[in-house]
C-alpha cells in the first residue's frame, strides 16, 4: 500500500506542534494509524557580528541564532484524509511538503 510522507519545518516550534497535532487528530478521527510526528535534528544558524558600527573600539560581539525545527509524519495514502490535510490553514512561517512513497 502506498504511503504519504509529510515533512514540516518552522522557526516557531509552537505553531509546528499545533499543525502536527491537528494532522494527528484528522488521522485519528478517520481511523488511520500514523507514525510520527518524529522530531528531526534542529538546525541552528548562527551569526556573530561586532557591536561597534565602525569596527574600532572594544572587541564586543553580538551573537544571533535562528533555530529551524523539523517534524516527519508517515501515514497510509487515503484520499479523504489527504483532502482534509490539504484544506488545513497553514501559517506562513510553517513549511509543509507532502510526497508519495511506495
Amino acid at each position: 500500500m502506498p504511503k504519504v510522507r509529510i515533512k514540516l519545518n518552522s522557526t516557531d516550534i509552537e505553531m509546528l506542534n499545533n499543525i502536527c497535532g491537528t494532522i494527528k487528530e484528522i488521522a485519528k478521527k478517520s481511523g488511520i494509524t500514523i507514525s510520527g510526528p518524529v522530531p528531526l535534528p534542529t538546525k541552528r544558524l548562527k551569526v556573530t557580528t561586532r557591536k561597534s558600527p565602525c569596527g574600532d573600539g572594544t572587541a564586543t560581539f553580538d551573537r544571533y541564532e535562528m533555530r529551524i525545527h523539523k517534524r516527519l509524519i508517515d501515514l497510509p495514502a487515503n484520499e479523504r484524509v489527504l483532502h482534509n490535510i490539504m484544506r488545513l490553514q497553514i501559517p506562513k512561517n510553517v513549511n509543509i511538503k507532502i510526497e508519495m512513497k511506495d
